[in-house]
């Protein structure tokens, strides 16, 4: 990975889960200082080396005043697991999340928001993308600088099992009436995105850009 271009005064919401907490080490062994929003109950997950901000993810003005003083604002807050069947869960957690990190980002003065978001159009689970839509709608209208990244599946520890899909997309990225889809909703290493999400955070987004999978796939 090519060195930072300037260290960076970051607030990371999920900052304990499968991603965020892999990003949130590398950010701090990067030497970008770090506040993690965490729930006290949760406050024994952060690594040594970042700022613990008790507060809640879907509950407005919960941490809006610890967000004052960052540069950049990475929004990492998701159902776990994804499933058709978690429709409600999407709508109360993804998106109400979005709600309360947009609003405190721009009233902190904050210059770059990265947000994790999901490939779309797709023919399944159309609950879960269509949440994020309407959170990159809100993204896009709060005139944030703003990176999106929209990775489909994310291969990595304990993620392994579409593994045996990929014969599959390489037949369907020839073919030409499913290429387009099967490149936008391709697969993404772990590895691959720690790397996006790094390269959002120190090449800054100037208006709102978009990075979809195939971009990602090329990031490293």
């Amino acid at each position: 990975m090519e060195q930072k271009n300037s260290n960076r005064k970051i607030f990371l919401t999920g900052g304990t889960g499968y991603m965020g907490s892999r990003l949130l080490s590398l950010l701090i062994e990067r030497g970008h200082e770090v506040r993690a929003l965490t729930r006290e109950a949760s406050l024994q997950k952060l690594p040594a080396g970042c700022e613990p901000v008790i507060g809640e993810a879907l509950k407005q003005n919960s941490y809006t005043e610890q967000v004052r003083g960052c540069d950049t604002f990475v929004h990492m807050i998701g159902v776990s697991h994804p499933s058709p069947a978690k429709a409600q869960e999407f709508r109360r957690v993804d998106f109400t999340s979005v709600q309360v990190a947009v609003p405190a980002a721009v009233d902190a003065g904050v210059r770059h928001f990265i947000y994790v978001s999901v490939a779309h159009p797709a023919p399944i689970m159309q609950a879960y993308w269509k949440v994020h839509v309407e959170c990159e709608a809100i993204i896009r209208d709060s005139k944030l600088n703003a990176m999106i990244l929209r990775p489909w599946y994310v291969l990595g520890p304990g993620h392994r099992w579409p593994y045996v899909l990929l014969p599959m997309y390489w037949i369907f990225e020839r073919v030409p009436g499913t290429r387009e889809t099967a490149r936008r909703l391709g697969m993404v290493t772990l590895d691959q995105m720690l790397h996006a999400l790094m390269q959002a955070v120190e090449h800054p987004a100037d208006g709102f850009r978009i990075v979809p999978a195939q971009e990602i796939r090329r990031s490293t």
